[in-house]
């Protein structure tokens, strides 16, 4: 029996945008989805510390590296407003005997969305 567990996770993120008139999605730094061992178009959990709103999206890579972009594009942009703090976790399956020494990528940042 496979287990669905964290596989990673991005924590206390700012929202630095929303774009209603695109077309779905969230837009990630690239070092954050390096960083978190994200892939471009995987589903992602997004958690608003603000105001409790949870929902579902997928993953887009931002512009530029290290600008520390987290936008929310099409329906998600109405959940955050630019300032907000949001987790932003993804999930996979696992066999029990991948589960002896399994940690979850953990990326924390700063107010900046920069490394800590």
């Amino acid at each position: 029996m496979k287990k669905l567990m964290l596989k990673s996770k991005i924590h206390r993120a700012v929202i630095t945008g929303a774009d209603i008139n695109y077309n779905g999605s969230i837009t990630i730094d690239p070092v954050l989805i390096k960083a978190a061992k994200l892939t471009e178009y995987e589903q992602v959990h997004v958690v608003n510390i603000n105001n409790g709103t949870r929902f579902e999206t997928y993953v887009i890579k931002g512009e530029k590296d290290g600008d520390g972009t987290i936008c929310l594009n099409g329906a998600a942009a109405r959940l955050a407003i630019p300032g907000d703090l949001v987790i932003i976790m993804s999930y996979a399956m696992y066999d029990p005997e991948e589960l002896d020494n399994f940690m979850p990528s953990i990326v924390l940042v700063d107010q900046n969305n920069k490394l800590v």
